[in-house]
């Protein structure tokens, strides 16, 4: 099965990413069963949620269901195997030359995706996306040669990447598809109608590679499932969303009021309407939103919200409605993107690197301008 409309993703649940209350495994299985239940039928997990604990869960929630009634991405990159954890930065990527050279890329695919199937229970993924991935990962021929045999050997039908964690990586994209054109099928990028910059840029050469699109952080932290900022709402200490700046749930709720007219005409709500918004983008074909179980006693159950995004309707906004809730979300220039950039002269991290002249020229060519 081809990953759908809608889509679940293991980060929810605050078990391995920290968005709100920390779920108990049983109930954290019981919303991926929940999400099978109410029409859920694309589920995404990574390798490195809890060194492979997150996939062990999702394996327990869909043990019994015949498999060929899900689609099941799988995620890939970080090298927790043999790599050392660099604390908030997370494990290095297996790309990372202290760990191996390039003949050795294809082998730890291999063993990477292998143990990831085995420990959700089955033999293949539908797709399976690069996860994270440093500059190499955008364009190295010995990464995607090694992404292609393990989709050659029957590990999986597609090939895909999710660049992260945070946002940016757009020039890099752009060049990943031009490099690789024909090899990357899908593309897990970070879109919602308060944040439709920069993933807004790449979504045309998205359209020329023939590359659909998954889009995660739909909910824009938790301001479209609508429970934020309710009376005993509090942020736990870690939780992801406090290292965002002062007053962004405000700032984000005052904007969804005034998109509220667009979803009360189309009798949706707002977690609905964000997807629906989405996917109105021509090369946007599936939403995976982080699913939050908040604090306080007026919060919503998880499961609501599980309930609410699945039951999303079939229609799409005209692209006049898209293009008005871009101007009232516009946020161009807001943050310090990803990837490569004109701001740095060296690679002093994982996940930043200096800008390249062929990104330039790809920019000019794809009119996206050379502030970078």
């Amino acid at each position: 099965m081809n990953p759908t409309t809608t889509a679940y993703g293991t980060w929810s649940g605050g078990r391995f990413m920290h968005f709100g209350e920390t779920l108990s495994e049983e109930r954290f299985i019981q919303c991926i069963e929940t999400a099978y239940e109410s029409g859920i039928r694309t589920f995404v997990t990574s390798d490195v949620y809890g060194n492979g604990k997150a996939d062990e869960l999702l394996g327990r929630a869909l043990a019994g269901i015949d498999r060929a009634t899900y689609s099941l991405v799988g995620m890939i990159g970080h090298d927790f195997y043999e790599g050392q954890r660099l604390g908030s930065q997370g494990y290095p990527r297996f790309t990372d030359p202290d760990l191996r050279g390039p003949e050795g890329y294809a082998s730890f695919v291999r063993m990477a995706a292998s143990k990831e199937l085995e420990r959700c229970g089955t033999d293949h993924f539908d797709l399976l996306m690069l996860h994270n991935p440093g500059e190499l990962g955008f364009t190295s021929d010995a990464v995607w040669s090694a992404l292609k045999a393990a989709k050659d050997e029957g590990l999986t039908r597609l090939l895909g990447i999710a660049p992260g964690p945070a946002n940016g990586f757009s020039l890099d994209l752009v060049g990943a598809f031009e490099r690789f054109d024909g090899l990357i099928d899908w593309a897990m990028l970070i879109l919602n109608p308060l944040e439709p910059w920069p993933v807004g840029l790449t979504l045309p050469a998205c359209e020329k590679h023939g590359v659909k699109v998954m889009t995660r952080v739909v909910d824009h932290g938790g301001v479209f499932h609508g429970d934020l900022g309710l009376p005993g709402h509090e942020f736990k200490p870690g939780d992801h969303r406090t290292y965002r700046p002062e007053g962004w749930v405000q700032h984000g709720m005052e904007k969804a009021e005034r998109m509220k007219p667009l979803a009360d005409k189309y009798n949706l709500t707002l977690l609905q309407f964000a997807s629906i918004w989405n996917l109105s983008h021509p090369a946007v074909e599936s939403v995976v939103p982080t699913f939050i179980q908040e604090s306080g006693e007026e919060a919503r159950a998880i499961e609501s919200k599980i309930r609410e995004f699945a039951a999303l309707p079939d229609v799409r906004f005209t692209p006049e409605e898209v293009d008005q809730i871009r101007q009232i979300g516009d946020n161009t220039g807001c943050m310090k993107l990803k990837g490569a950039s004109k701001r740095h002269q060296i690679s002093e991290r994982a996940d930043e690197w200096p800008m390249r002249n062929d990104l330039l020229e790809l920019a000019a060519s794809y009119n996206l301008g050379t502030e970078w």
